[in-house]
């Protein structure tokens, strides 16, 4: 979500939940007695020799079904078994992707263009800027203060001498109301877990509090700045936090001790919703937004005494959870409040503080023909962040609803932030589009003006690309949206490499962005395609659900019918396709590789989630997921997922050239969803197509990962596509060197 930059709520999978216990009582299952049938597994009908994958007799009985699973045992990281067949995969994938002539001049590439200074949104409190700020090759960005923005700022933390390999990543920060002080959050090699520490901004040094047990959640700063409200996950018998439970809300007053912070709030009667804290701008709320999916969402709250501790019983605003309900300010008693009930692409309702009917609701701003993805009230304006066909429309309204103006964007991209708090004037705002590098500017909220902040100078000229939007038509004849970037002056002749991008799900737009690697992949002559498949936000609600559960297969139609459509316009053929998703998108990408084979000629699954029957057992940390994927507990999702799960439907065939990438530190999508997958694919594989397993040791999910290693990454995953598409010689940036 885009949020605020220095945090953000993670409702969705690309930024996380948590598994929880389950909702209902689970479906039978049984299961067989595991025993070694190494022996029976048939031989490798491939040029290359895999390492040794041991299969088991393992079976699991759903609704009567028995769906076989050989490769279980790679669902236990921590066994010297699973380790070692880590290490014979990264053998052979390593030295075959170091080999490839072109890779080191594909990272040379990279390294050049992404050594470009970068700025992130201020963040103001009392009269301190606070924003992170990189100088091109810092392996992690910088945080800096001032308390001018056209003063030299100072280095609060630099988080690249945490840590000898820079995978110490400061995730999120949250200044005190006054600015005296800096809560910030820590990240040790790729993990969601956070610690949170406490630095005071005039000295630089460290407070002696530090909070744990912390994932996907902010700290949330009382008016005084002189406590929190934090919510973390309860803690295990050996002192570890339990992140298959609910997390609870704490109240910690700095310089007390953390072990006894008081509870404030859990939920006592249902098993899977889960708690964020927020404060609002007067500090008199104590907001807690009770998620339970992204369409079911509540709003309780309790008051906040003048010395910061809660006050009086907790209210419950919003109980129905039946629709996606988000605060979004407290003025004069009144919450103001993103609603999707009823109104799909949402509206904004204001209530009283005081009741919670729904007769006292009142709507402020009514739903649009546009999606609104984003709303926050900063200055006592009410500002909205549209999407219109997957790109940014940003309208100012007052707090009767009445349009004041439209900020005023250089293109068709992406906008994000416009946060702050009620009282300010002013706020800052990021843009980007697929060539354009992000630019920070600075909104004056009372005349609509805006200045440029920070915008960065980049090496490439970007003039000779173009970007084009165009809609095709799925199986079911939807209208789909997809971008598509190359060069000027591209010959449709059916010969041009093609890398499709995707996600689908968890209400999340895919919108134009800016990204190194793809720039580099446009030079070395290919086409860049991302496709707006159902299942995101890009045209509300209703194309959120056409994506979800039953319906999730109209997910991997879309991205198969935007195959056909480059296909069929003549920019590629299915031998120079390469398919690319992440998270929820190498679901999409197993998912559209095991159902169309013949589509594509390359696959790059990352960090995926590929055994659907299992992604939401305790030890994967997915349960929430279910709101878009379903449960195999229940027989009509299970007979959906079983259809799709790409574990499940891999064959024996000829599979293009698959490289899965994934990181033993992912604690969000577990990796043995990418071992068991490269297992099974290895094992099935009937031509000489290689299928290779990349793992990072020192990394998670992506979040914190730093630059050299993200280069590291992205120059396997393109020398890959080089080798596998057959490109090789055929750009200037592929047949010479790059140092000039």
């Amino acid at each position: 979500m885009k949020k605020q930059l220095y945090w953000s709520i993670p409702l969705l999978l690309l930024l996380g939940s948590c598994g929880l216990a389950p909702a209902q009582k689970a479906a039978p299952l049984t299961v067989s007695v595991s025993k070694d049938v190494s022996a029976k597994a048939p031989p490798q009908a491939t040029a290359v020799a895999y390492p040794n994958s041991q299969r088991i007799e393992h079976f699991d009985t759903y609704h009567g079904t028995r769906v076989a699973d050989p490769y279980r045992w790679l669902e236990d990281a921590d066994s010297l078994q699973t380790k070692g067949w880590i290490q014979a995969q990264n053998a052979l994938a390593q030295p075959y992707l170091e080999a490839i002539p072109e890779r080191e001049r594909i990272k040379q590439r990279m390294t050049q263009l992404w050594n470009y200074e970068r700025y992130d949104i201020p963040v103001k409190r009392g009269n301190r800027y606070f924003y992170l700020r990189n100088d091109g090759l810092q392996n992690q960005s910088v945080l800096y203060v001032t308390e001018r923005l056209d003063a030299e700022p100072r280095v609060l933390l630099d988080p690249n001498k945490l840590s000898k390999d820079a995978t110490v990543a400061l995730s999120e920060f949250v200044p005190s109301p006054d600015g005296r002080l800096v809560a910030y959050s820590l990240s040790d090699g790729g993990t969601d877990w956070r610690t949170w520490h406490f630095r005071d901004v005039q000295t630089g040094k460290d407070l002696p509090d530090i909070l744990r047990f912390i994932k996907f959640v902010p700290v949330a700063w009382t008016a005084d700045s002189k406590a929190l409200y934090y919510a973390r996950f309860p803690l295990k018998a050996d002192g570890t936090g339990d992140d298959s439970k609910q997390r609870e809300v704490f109240w910690h007053k700095l310089g007390s001790d953390v072990t006894r912070d008081p509870l404030i709030f859990k939920v006592t009667d249902h098993p899977t919703r889960n708690p964020y804290v927020q404060i609002s701008d007067d500090g008199r709320y104590a907001i807690f937004w009770l998620y339970d999916g992204s369409q079911s969402t509540g709003i309780y709250y309790r008051k906040i005494a003048r010395d910061g501790a809660p006050s009086g019983e907790t209210v419950r605003l919003i109980d129905s959870f039946d629709a996606n309900y988000q605060f979004i300010a407290a003025i004069d008693d009144v919450f103001y409040v993103r609603s999707n009930k009823g109104k799909p692409n949402t509206e904004v309702i204001a209530m009283p503080a005081t009741s919670s009917a729904e007769k006292d609701r009142r709507v402020v701003i009514p739903e649009a023909r546009f999606s609104a993805d984003e709303v926050s009230i900063v200055g006592r304006k009410i500002i909205v962040q549209y999407l219109q066909d997957a790109y940014s429309l940003v309208r100012v309204f007052d707090l009767n609803g009445q349009v004041q103006y439209d900020v005023k964007l250089p293109g068709l991209g992406t906008t994000l932030g416009f946060t702050g708090d009620v009282q300010d004037t002013e706020t800052f705002f990021a843009y980007t589009d697929f060539l354009t590098p992000t630019r920070v500017s600075r909104l004056d909220l009372a005349t609509g003006d805006s200045q440029l902040f920070r915008a960065p100078k980049f090496a490439a000229d970007t003039r000779q690309f173009v970007v084009k939007q165009v809609f095709y038509k799925s199986k079911d004849g939807t209208p789909v949206p997809m971008f598509i970037a190359h060069k000027q002056g591209l010959v449709l002749n059916g010969q041009a490499p093609v890398q499709l991008y995707g996600y689908g799900g968890f209400n999340l737009a895919q919108q134009p962005a800016f990204s190194v690697p793809v720039l580099v992949w446009l030079e070395m002559g290919g086409v860049y395609a991302m496709a707006n498949l159902r299942g995101g936000s890009e045209y509300g609600e209703a194309w959120h659900e056409a994506g979800t559960k039953l319906h999730k297969q109209n997910v991997f139609d879309d991205f198969i019918a935007a195959a056909q459509y480059l296909i069929d316009e003549r920019y590629t053929a299915p031998a120079k396709i390469a398919i690319r998703g992440r998270s929820n998108g190498g679901l999409l990408v197993g998912a559209v590789l095991t159902q169309r084979p013949d589509l594509f000629g390359a696959a790059l699954p990352a960090v995926g989630v590929l055994d659907m029957l299992r992604y939401h057992t305790p030890s994967a940390n997915a349960r929430q997921w279910s709101s878009d994927y379903g449960l195999s507990e229940n027989e009509d999702e299970f007979r959906a997922q079983l259809a799709y799960s790409p574990l499940h439907n891999v064959h024996k065939v000829c599979y293009p050239p698959t490289l899965v990438t994934t990181a033993e530190r992912d604690d969000r999508v577990v990796p043995w969803h990418s071992y068991k997958f490269t297992a099974t694919l290895q094992e099935a594989q009937a031509c000489a197509n290689p299928v290779m397993l990349r793992v990072e040791t020192r990394a998670g999910h992506g979040a914190g990962k730093p630059i050299w290693m993200q280069i590291e990454d992205y120059a396997d995953q393109w020398a890959f596509l080089v080798k596998s598409l057959h490109m090789e010689g055929g750009e200037p940036l592929l047949r010479r060197a790059t140092a000039d």
